[in-house]
């Protein structure tokens, strides 16, 4: 983070953490700040900070989670509205089909535990299928790796449901979401929907795209259909591989209450997005090093996927039924073959 961008979010920030007593001289706001950010960014201990900074342990653990708290309520409108309209949505797709040749994609789908150290009196709900204590940090991405929705802290026990059952996943279900109507992906073709792209562990359904399944025996329109989804879906892995890279608290699992890990989780997902907007062409956040490529002799990893081993983030491998309906397979079959006919490009045919 820039200065630049320290003095603007203090700014936003500040009224939020300014104390006021007359026991003792609080801290002041901009040292709140710092404090916290250094905490998400560097993933230094509590003690650590206590010794830097010159305050007790209690003091700083207050400090981060109000800051936090702060954070997220005061910059969220910014930076994920809690809803979008047609035209927004039409622009989101627009930006799939530009830079991953995805049409009317709207945003791709993910989700990861993050794994904590295990909570007192917890019991098993947030003991999950890894032998560890989670919660669920589930997000849509959009094509320039932001979070575009998020739903954070669902109990790690749970898996098959999550996304379904989620606050955005219901309103997907009841069509609340102002997604824009079906149309064609080409002239004269069949009414389409714009849809979310995610991988074998969510269901299909007439919204939400994934893979063919089985990796070996499928035919090349098939392969060509998952190598044109798994472009577009990358965008949220990388930005959960962002996070994880340049918010070094997430490099472990998080030793927190559960209710201050919500609080550091949301803030570092809101200010991920606030910083990405304003890096966007700078490159100074997001390196090109540091994301997913592709080049003439294929796919180069990004750097971040060397950060994911033991760190806050797990797979999830199931979020809802395997069931689907004639509807969804129907809708998965016409982008198949619009992406082997006229929506075909050259290069794909060497990813079959």
């Amino acid at each position: 983070m820039t200065a630049t961008q320290f003095e603007e979010l203090l700014h936003l920030v500040a009224p939020a953490i300014t104390k006021q007593t007359v026991i003792r001289k609080p801290l002041p706001p901009a040292e709140r700040l710092s404090i916290t950010l250094r905490y998400l960014s560097t993933g230094d201990s509590m003690h650590s900070m206590s010794y830097h900074y010159l305050a007790g342990v209690s003091t700083i653990s207050h400090v981060i989670g109000e800051t936090c708290d702060a954070i997220w309520n005061s910059i969220r409108q910014e930076v994920i509205p809690p809803s979008k309209t047609t035209e927004e949505w039409l622009h989101l797709a627009k930006e799939f089909k530009e830079r991953w040749d995805f049409n009317h994609c709207i945003g791709a789908i993910d989700g990861k535990h993050v794994i904590i150290e295990c909570p007192f009196n917890a019991g098993s709900s947030y003991y999950n299928y890894k032998n560890s204590h989670s919660i669920v940090l589930l997000g849509i991405s959009n094509a320039q790796y932001m979070f575009t929705f998020a739903d954070i802290g669902a109990y790690g026990r749970r898996s098959d449901g999550i996304f379904k059952d989620s606050k955005m996943g219901l309103k997907f279900n009841s069509k609340e979401m102002n997604v824009p109507a079906p149309e064609p992906l080409s002239p004269g073709g069949p009414p389409l929907p714009y849809v979310l792209v995610g991988d074998e562990a969510f269901q299909l359904t007439d919204y939400l795209l994934r893979p063919y399944p089985g990796k070996g025996g499928l035919n090349d329109e098939r392969n060509i259909y998952n190598y044109r989804l798994s472009r577009a879906r990358r965008t949220i892995e990388n930005t959960f591989g962002i996070l994880v890279s340049q918010w070094r608290i997430l490099k472990r699992p998080i030793n927190c209450s559960i209710e201050k890990t919500i609080s550091i989780v949301k803030a570092i997902v809101y200010l991920h997005n606030w910083i990405r907007r304003r890096d966007i062409g700078e490159n100074e956040y997001v390196t090109p090093t540091l994301i997913d490529q592709e080049d003439d002799d294929g796919f180069v990893p990004g750097s971040w996927r060397g950060c994911m081993d033991n760190s806050a983030f797990v797979d999830i491998t199931q979020y809802g039924s395997n069931n689907s309906s004639r509807r969804a397979m129907q809708i998965r079959e016409e982008f198949c073959k619009y992406f082997n006919s006229e929506g075909a490009i050259p290069w794909q045919f060497h990813h079959c």
